[in-house]
């Protein structure tokens, strides 16, 4: 059975063993629908595959409690919707169009929380931006180190167009000779790696509750 016919649970399953390339498949099964939903609501590109990314991001961190009880489609499509509406917020704008299924999934309309993150919440204190710095610094650094010692040099310039140079996935794969989807698994793994990096720091969840959004939902 080849990995595009294999059902759901199947794929599921090769993800929670560690098959390396399960999570390239399930990428290769939804991204698509997940960026045409996007784009249909943001219509930029660039800024629609970072709402994708980081709902893929937020499925896999919500792995351990994923019952497979629901569609994963639809799954998938209720953390991009979250992740839609949480971009729009911090763009200051509202969603003007209801953030309903364009599949035509039997779900339906994904249901968006009407109540909006408190203004307290969004407003970040001095200490509070020292104690992200902080902690992002010592993440990127504890990454970029595993990464020179293992000479993955590749993956360091890949990072670097992406968030410093702020590239978009399709030019870095142009200068690095990389194909589009390698480009995004890294980008992937380079932010699944900081948010593990930074919850292993213990810090308070008030310092980044985007980080625990997706478990406690």
């Amino acid at each position: 059975m080849s990995a595009e016919n294999q059902p759901d649970t199947v794929l599921i399953d090769r993800i929670r063993e560690g098959d390396s390339d399960a999570w390239s498949d399930l990428i290769a099964r939804y991204e698509g629908r997940l960026l045409a939903f996007a784009e249909s609501r943001l219509r930029r590109r660039e800024v629609s595959e970072d709402v994708v990314q980081e709902a893929f991001i937020g499925f896999l961190n919500s792995l351990p409690n994923y019952d497979g009880s629901r569609p994963l489609e639809s799954y998938l499509f209720t953390i991009c919707a979250h992740k839609l509406t949480d971009h729009l917020r911090k763009e200051g704008r509202r969603p003007t169009i209801p953030l309903s299924s364009a599949s035509g999934s039997d779900d339906g309309e994904w249901q968006i929380p009407g109540q909006a993150r408190p203004a307290s919440s969004i407003a970040r204190s001095g200490e509070r931006k020292n104690l992200e710095e902080q902690a992002l610094s010592e993440a990127l650094q504890s990454q970029f180190e595993h990464w020179k010692q293992r000479a993955d040099w590749t993956k360091i310039k890949c990072i670097e167009l992406l968030f410093v140079r702020g590239r978009a996935n399709k030019k870095v794969a142009e200068l690095l000779d990389l194909t589009e989807q390698q480009v995004a698994n890294y980008k992937f793994d380079f932010l699944a790696k900081m948010r593990n990096h930074i919850k292993r720091q213990g810090l308070s969840q008030d310092i980044f509750p985007e980080l625990y959004e997706t478990e406690s939902s």
